[in-house]
């Protein structure tokens, strides 16, 4: 694996809904939702994740996302773009886009539906590797794609792949992230994916959380995410705890009516 600066892809990267007026995607409210990550402290966002409906979204869509995220970012943190798709061919085209617009680094998804077998999950992204010198994180989510990931399969691809950094995990298995540190160690970034599972992730050393939940009240996630952020000791500190709240800004942002959650 290539190495990272100590404080990248560690801590609260929310992934970003996608915002609509009537029919078609609000830049300018999505530009603000990027303005209030930044100003409530997260530490980097995710275009086009799970929570963005990214699989509702046009190419074109998931596109001009991605380059309203980095002009609103202007680099006061870290945008993760999500590029990954059933199709093999859609991924590369989201993928190489994110990468000449300036991303940080990619979040790439198991193909979903397909089920390809471990072997071809290795091929699959080390293909994507070849294609773009960004480090990228694997999107293990194996409710939604029906296919899931061996700690063998993580260690092929890491030789075959040297900017695979990590992955997200959105899935109950905690013994596949307990296997995952234990043989790449701290360095590997992994982030936690479901919100019930933040703090048993981030006790056995998760680097930090891409959660849905980041988008109302951004403000406790980065707190929460305190040691993992320092990359000290994977305990838990009960003194990051906090009290104080925040919500998103209002506004007449609704999801696309078509659709299905």
């Amino acid at each position: 694996m290539i190495a990272l600066p100590a404080q990248f892809l560690r801590g609260s990267y929310p992934p970003l809904v996608t915002p609509f007026r009537g029919d078609r995607v609000d830049c300018d409210a999505y530009a603000s939702l990027v303005d209030f990550q930044v100003r409530e402290g997260s530490h980097g966002i995710v275009v086009n994740g799970t929570t963005a409906e990214p699989s509702l979204l046009s190419v074109a869509e998931r596109k001009r996302l991605c380059e309203v995220a980095l002009q609103a970012a202007a680099r006061r943190l870290p945008v993760v773009v999500a590029t990954g798709s059933q199709s093999h061919a859609e991924t590369v085209e989201l993928t190489e886009h994110a990468a000449a617009v300036g991303a940080d680094a990619l979040l790439v998804v198991t193909p979903y539906y397909v089920r390809p077998p471990q072997r071809g999950l290795v091929e699959y992204f080390a293909d994507l590797a070849r294609r773009s010198p960004l480090p990228f994180l694997l999107y293990h989510i194996p409710g939604r794609a029906a296919v899931s990931v061996t700690l063998d399969t993580l260690s092929a691809l890491a030789e075959r792949a040297p900017t695979f950094v990590g992955f997200k995990h959105a899935g109950d298995d905690l013994g596949l992230v307990t296997e995952a540190l234990a043989h790449f160690g701290s360095e590997l970034r992994v982030m936690a994916g479901l919100e019930e599972l933040s703090f048993p992730m981030l006790a056995l050393g998760a680097a930090g959380l891409i959660n849905a939940v980041g988008n109302l009240a951004p403000r406790r996630s980065p707190r929460s995410t305190a040691r993992s952020r320092r990359g000290s000791s994977p305990r838990h500190d009960a003194s990051t705890s906090i009290s104080s709240s925040s919500t998103a800004p209002s506004s007449s942002i609704r999801t696309r009516s078509r659709s299905s959650t």
